[in-house]
């Protein structure tokens, strides 16, 4: 089956991530322009869903729909509440300011994974020069909530350089994580991790290796268990493209797309059927596809 893509919103200038099926309606981020905004599908109609929000990249949910979000200009990770309020889950680790979290994962003990690239001037100002980058590491974190309603933060990769779009199997049994470097020397792969019993990551396993091209940047599941991966530029290689991975790294479908880099996706729409794609640019499209879309938040709790 070919997809055809269609422009939802034309871009703004900037970039457009962290794309979320919410309720009815699908929420992602204008990174630059420091708000979440709100696509009605029913409606057509496109909306400032919340503002001030530092330079927020990812999105995602819990079980009881919470909404959970990256501000990399404020260097944390943070919970929405229904209030209006903003609860931060972490800043810091070891004394240390976080890089520049970039996307998340909820699991179904409630705990947030996240990763924590620094990539140069994706942030805000501070983030173009790397003499304000206080970890010595590009890491994946675990967030556990403690009796008191504090969380704490543990480190859970040691191997990873710029780590971006986060992704678990759909028994929870395996974290998908993109390793998605810029120089020469960082690697570009889709690796997918075994979670042990605690918790624990085990050695990782390379589904698929981009070389020396753009790799993945954010990706989402289907209900068969595949990865929905945006990956790709117009600068070289293959091109910009969605790509559907099999559990095991098998390159079941790719799907050029009219754009310069895509960002991230998301399945939405009634039945989960449409993917939501957004990009470097700023773009917001959508495509009817073969494939259903597994719920962010589902089996949680």
């Amino acid at each position: 089956m070919s997809w055809s893509f269609e422009l939802v919103q034309p871009p703004y200038g900037g970039v457009s991530e962290g794309p979320l099926w919410y309720g009815s309606s699908l929420l992602y981020t204008h990174i630059q322009g420091c708000r979440i905004m709100r696509y009605d599908p029913r409606k057509d109609t496109l909306e400032v869903f919340r503002e001030h929000t530092n330079y927020a990249n990812g999105l995602s949910q819990d079980a009881g729909n919470l909404i959970y979000a990256c501000e990399g200009g404020a260097r944390r990770v943070v919970r929405y509440e229904d209030g209006g309020t903003t609860t931060v889950l972490a800043d810091s680790f070891k004394g240390e300011r976080l890089n520049i979290p970039n996307d998340l994962v909820v699991d179904p003990q409630g705990r947030v994974w996240f990763t924590d690239p620094y990539y140069e001037g994706s942030a805000g100002p501070f983030s173009y020069y790397r003499t304000n980058k206080q970890l010595e590491h590009d890491s994946v974190f675990r967030l556990e909530r403690q009796s008191d309603g504090t969380w704490t933060i543990e480190r859970m990769t040691l191997d990873t350089t710029r780590p971006n779009g986060i992704l678990f199997s759909l028994d929870c049994r395996t974290l998908y994580v993109a390793q998605s470097g810029r120089r020469s020397d960082e690697k570009r792969e889709l690796r997918a991790y075994p979670v042990a019993e605690g918790g624990r990551l085990g050695p990782y396993t390379v589904l698929h290796d981009f070389g020396e091209h753009r790799g993945v940047d954010g990706m989402c599941l289907d209900t068969d268990g595949n990865i929905v991966a945006t990956a790709g530029s117009d600068q070289a290689g293959p091109g910009p493209a969605i790509y559907v991975f099999s559990p095991s790294g098998d390159v079941l479908e790719f799907h050029s797309l009219p754009a310069q880099r895509p960002t991230n996706c998301a399945f939405g729409d009634d039945d989960l059927g449409s993917l939501y794609i957004t990009t470097t640019e700023g773009h917001l499209f959508r495509t009817r596809t073969n494939r259903q879309g597994h719920p962010v938040g589902a089996g949680l709790g």
